[in-house]
This record gives C-alpha cells, structure tokens and sequence, in this order.
C-alpha cells in the first residue's frame, strides 16, 4: 500500500466525515428553536445513544472482514454476521422491555417531560446495534467509497427530517430524534445492500469460543476509548440544572469536533494494519497516522481557542456564550490527548496485542468513579477528561513502544 493511496483514501474519508459530521452538528442550530430544557434532553439522549458499543461493534467487524482472507473463513465471517445480527436484535428486545417496565425513573432521572423522546430513541438503538455490524464490513473490505457515502447520506436524512418537524411541525427533542432515526435507516439500507456479498453467501460453522476470545478484547478495548469520549454528558445532566447543562453540552459538541476531524486517518489506517498483520507483513503506517493526527488536532484545538468566541455566538443564543467560551478552550485541549491514544490504542487492536486491554478498561473505570465524585463545577468534569485522556494516551504508549508484543495470531481471528 502507496502512501499517496493511502492520502487519497483518507482524504475521501476526512471530506466524507467532516461533511457528514458539519450537517449533524447543524442539526444543534435547531436548538434556536427549542427551549434549552429540550437542547439538553437531546444531547443527554445522543450521548445514551452513543454509549452504545457501536464503534467496538463496527471494529469488531472491522477487524474481521480484513482478516479472513481464505475462502472458508470468508464463509465463517458470512455466519458470524447472520448469527450477530439476530442476536443484537434479541439483545434489543431485552433492553425494550426494561426500558418498558423502568420508565418512569428513567424519565425523572433524565428531567425528560415528553416520554415520546424516550421511545423514539429506543428504536435508534436498534440502529446503533445494527449500522456498525455492515459499516464494519465495509471498512474491513477498504470500499471507504459506499463507507464515506453512507456517513454523508445518515446525516443529510438526520437533519433534513429533524428541520422539517422542528420548523413546520413545532417539534422538540423528539422531532429531532426522529430525524436521527430516518438518517439511521438510510445509512443502515447503503451497508446492507452494498455488503451483501458478504452476508448473503454460503456460511460455514466456526468456533463460538476462539471468536469470542479474539472479540470481547476488541470490545473492551474500543468500548473504553468510546466511554471516555462522550460518557460526560450523562453525568452532567444528572448532577447539575437542567437548564445550566446546555452551556456545557455546547462546549463539549464543538470540542468533539477535533476527533471528529481527525478519525477518519484512523479508520483508514486499522483495515490496512490487520491485514499487513494477518500477511505477515511489516509497516510504518502507524507512526505516519500519528504524526498527522497530532497536527491536525493541535490545529483544531488551537482553532477552537482562537476563533470559539466567534463560533458560539454564531451558533448558540447569547445566554450561552459566558458559560460556553469560559468552558471551550478547555474542552478542546482535553480531546489532544484522546485523539492520540485513539490512533495508538486502534494499532494495539488491529495487531491483537490485547495484554493492554485490562489497563485501558481500568483507565475508563477509574473515569466513571471519578466523574461520580469530582463534580462541583463544569471545570471540574472538564479536567478529568483531559486526565484520564491523559492517562490512556500513557498506557497505549507503554504498550506500543515499552513493552516488546508477543507475536501476533490474527491470522487466527475466524477460528475453524
């Protein structure tokens, strides 16, 4: 694999995500037209939805579609997505009913007054379990082409469904999750239809027990750096004012910018070094990928401390902008250190090196429990992000460049 391949690639992927990623965030310009109340109720329920293991779910796959190179595990990963794809939708049953029989304290512990927003999240659930299985297999199969078409075409039905409730219909938090749904559906209909090749043919039986070994790694791993990029706003809708949150959820959506600027190089780079490994074959692609996140990370931070003032008072009513620019600049430096453990902790799992895995779920353990004790002041959440980023970024480091891997068995992956 050409560098300049792998430039065109990420170039694609980066205009893809920062287009698909700009008419998502446009949906927040909707918060103009509801009460800052629902604004966090939305944003409370978007980050639920994203706590969601829908990025280590599609990695998993990820991780899978680029290792079977051989005909019969072709047709044991043909069973793994049948198999997986019944069982998240089982999965989700389950969660319904809880939700079903646990309502109402759910409700008074979100502050959500309109109990629609609740269900109409619930069915996007079913998406966030789904969408990453085939966008997975997309990544694992390099088509970042229908990949980056997909994400696009998820936000264009995201936000022009949710503009039409909330601006013709006077919809609230709810309208706007109904367009999250319909953009769900679009980009779920793109993954199925264009990796049919892979769920459609003939499947072979695989070992339940070396899969799992090989996943719930990839899971734990992935699902830590995912817990520390967005578990923030669920603790702070439930320790502070309902109608303080709104300050902060916008500090923290501009600042998620900055990984969202720089994630494609990474989504890029995890297929190419699974299947180098799987091939036996050695590559410098990490290191390239690290050196271009940090500058184009410290670029956005230093973007979002320059020119935040500017952005809030475009974007949000004046009553966010005190609250909101004291909080920014902040918040973007705290996504440095997350955006480069994510590069390095994506080559740890793509090399199945998972004696880290342990040490990254107890960084994001350690998270939770402080985010549930330290909580006197915005500030306060902010400082434990950059810290425990802080501390991921260290561990994945240690096991990168201190501690010499075992030699890796992702040939293996798919189990006879």
């Amino acid at each position: 694999m050409s560098k300049a391949t792998f430039f065109r690639q990420s170039a694609w992927m980066m205009f893809s995500t920062v287009a698909g990623g700009a008419l998502m965030w446009a949906v927040h310009f909707l918060n103009l037209k509801i009460p800052p109340s629902e604004y966090g109720i939305l944003v409370t329920l978007l980050a639920f939805l994203t706590l969601i293991p829908s990025i280590p779910l599609q990695m998993v796959f990820t991780q899978q579609t680029a290792a079977a190179h051989t005909d019969e595990q072709h047709r044991q990963l043909t069973g793994v997505v049948r198999k997986v794809w019944l069982g998240t939708f089982i999965l989700w049953l389950g969660l319904a009913a809880v939700i079903l029989i646990f309502h109402k304290p759910i409700l008074a512990a979100w502050q959500i007054s309109n109990p629609a927003a609740l269900w109409i999240a619930l069915l996007v659930v079913l998406g966030c379990l789904w969408l990453p299985m085939f966008l997975g297999l997309l990544q694992g199969l390099q088509d970042f082409l229908w990949l980056g078409w997909s994400m696009m075409l998820n936000a264009i039905g995201r936000l022009g469904v949710a503009t039409v409730i909330v601006v013709f219909l006077a919809g609230s938090a709810a309208g706007i999750l109904t367009g999250v749904l319909v953009g769900y559906l679009v980009a779920l209909s793109i993954g199925i239809w264009q990796s049919r090749g892979i769920w459609s043919g003939p499947s072979a039986p695989f070992a339940w027990r070396g899969w799992l070994a090989q996943v719930i790694p990839l899971g734990l791993g992935f699902g830590a750096c995912q817990f520390l990029f967005i578990a923030d706003p669920m603790f702070v809708q439930q320790f502070f004012d309902k109608d303080q949150t709104p300050f902060y959820n916008a500090a923290g959506i501009l600042s998620r910018a900055v990984i969202w600027l720089v994630g494609p190089l990474t989504a890029v780079m995890f297929p190419k070094i699974v299947r180098s490994t799987a091939r036996g074959e050695k590559t410098d692609l990490m290191g390239l990928t690290l050196l271009c996140t940090a500058a184009l990370a410290i670029c956005g931070a230093i973007g979002l401390t320059v020119l935040g003032p500017w952005v809030v008072k475009f974007m949000y009513l004046p009553s966010y902008y005190e609250v909101t620019t004291r909080l920014l600049p902040w918040f973007a430096w705290s996504m440095l250190p997350l955006s480069l453990a994510n590069v390095l902790v994506n080559n740890l799992l793509a090399r199945s090196e998972f004696r880290a895995v342990p040490w990254l779920v107890l960084v994001a353990a350690g998270y939770g429990i402080a985010l549930s004790l330290f909580h006197d002041s915005f500030l306060t959440i902010i400082k434990m992000i950059g810290l425990f980023s802080s501390l991921m970024m260290l561990v994945a480091g240690v096991f990168t460049w201190g501690i010499k891997p075992r030699q890796s068995t992702i040939a293996a992956t798919i189990p006879h």
